[in-house]
């Protein structure tokens, strides 16, 4: 639309030169000078015509730089704006997920059944005083030897032997010595099962032991 406008006005502005010439002398203008002149006018229409083409491509190509580098800036605007954007979810959410992991841990922490824990007088544990020292086991082909079992609680058998002659109180010093006080347990026969007699000054021979027996290690009735 430009460049019709533009060779229109040349156009125009030419028409008064042809004009002038005519009023001058139509006999003197010949075929050949009116070929001149509108050769000439076709020149300048399209020296006209390719500078506005010419001027509108530079314009319409500036344009789209311009357009293109409008279009750009907004990309990377709306670019950052959504790293942004997630960064900040991201974020969120790990923070999300640490805090649901602490509380995960503390209710587990919290619905862990605690230890129960026997709290078990002084006395069940034995001191170095109260336990004595056994006397050497003999060998399996002394004389006046007697094998001993100790059935214990927690289904443990401990087997031991003794001379006839030893102290009835080394089978409780026995007792002590694996770990069971004589105040929360105490000794009994299998078969009658009783509770072991035992007095000071009293051989193992003399409470009956004279063959190869098994006691019971039994806990006290500590509600009496």
């Amino acid at each position: 639309m430009v460049s019709r406008g533009v060779i229109g006005i040349f156009l125009f502005s030419a028409l008064p030169l042809l004009c002038l010439e005519l009023r001058r002398g139509i006999p003197d203008v010949g075929v050949k000078d009116l070929i001149l002149l509108c050769g000439l006018i076709l020149l300048l229409g399209l020296l006209t015509l390719i500078i506005s083409v010419t001027t509108s491509w530079l314009n319409s190509f500036k344009s789209s730089q311009v357009y293109l580098k409008e279009e750009e800036e907004k990309n990377e605007k709306r670019q950052k704006l959504v790293r942004k954007k997630t960064n900040k979810r991201h974020r969120v959410k790990s923070q999300t997920s640490f805090e649901t992991s602490n509380s995960r841990e503390a209710a587990k922490r919290r619905n862990l059944p605690k230890p129960l824990t026997k709290i078990s007088p002084s006395a069940e544990q034995p001191t170095q005083k109260e336990v004595l020292d056994l006397p050497e086991e003999p060998p399996e082909t002394a004389d006046e030897v007697v094998a001993v079992a100790l059935r214990c609680p927690s289904g443990r058998v401990l087997r031991r032997r003794f001379f006839k002659s030893c102290s009835s109180q080394v089978l409780f010093h026995w007792m002590m010595k694996i770990g069971y006080h004589i105040s929360l347990y105490s000794l009994s026969t299998s078969f009658p099962r009783r509770p072991l007699e035992v007095e000071e000054g009293w051989s193992l021979q003399d409470i009956g032991i004279t063959m190869d027996t098994v006691l019971n290690v039994e806990e006290k009735d500590q509600s009496n």
